[in-house]
């Protein structure tokens, strides 16, 4: 590690400590050369496929899209920002976990409708509609009856009220 006051790359670690949950190494370090003290973060670099969209078109893997559009499902539901966090973990956990370089958008909604449905019945319906392109209320229904026939036991998801002022 170069030392940035200075350029040189003699540096000592004086501090280690595990930070953000384990998921990243904090490092105070101190140039040997001006004496000068600053601090790094170490983490593992962990890849997320490129997607394949359905007409082909290959793409690095969009965090924001994927967060955007699980909060827009569970707008005024009453599950936690912190369950929705960890739904979004296990997503790409799940898709880190393909050891594939490229996944199809298919494979990416899937892994995403599976858990939302087990979250939340309304925020599936909802996800659902917009990536399956519903045209009608026919195709509402019609998941709505498959969700009646197959129904998942809830996760306790229901931890935090929603204020709906």
């Amino acid at each position: 590690m170069h030392c940035p006051f200075c350029s040189d790359s003699e540096t000592k670690v004086i501090d280690s400590r595990l930070v953000a949950e384990g998921d990243q190494v904090r490092r105070r370090r101190e140039c040997q050369e001006c004496g000068e003290r600053f601090t790094t973060f170490e983490s593992a670099e962990l890849v997320l496929p490129r997607v394949i969209k359905s007409n082909g078109v290959r793409q690095p893997f969009d965090e924001e899209k994927l967060r955007n559009g699980v909060l827009r499902a569970f707008e005024k539901r009453p599950v936690s920002l912190e369950n929705i966090e960890s739904l979004l973990n296990r997503v790409l956990h799940k898709l880190r976990a393909t050891g594939e370089r490229e996944v199809k958008t298919l494979v990416v909604g899937e892994i995403v409708m599976d858990e939302i449905r087990q979250m939340d019945d309304v925020a599936y319906v909802r996800f659902a509609s917009v990536y399956r392109s519903f045209q009608d209320v026919d195709e509402f229904r019609e998941e709505i009856d498959r969700l009646r026939d197959n129904p998942l036991k809830d996760i306790d998801a229901t931890d935090e009220p929603i204020d709906e002022r």
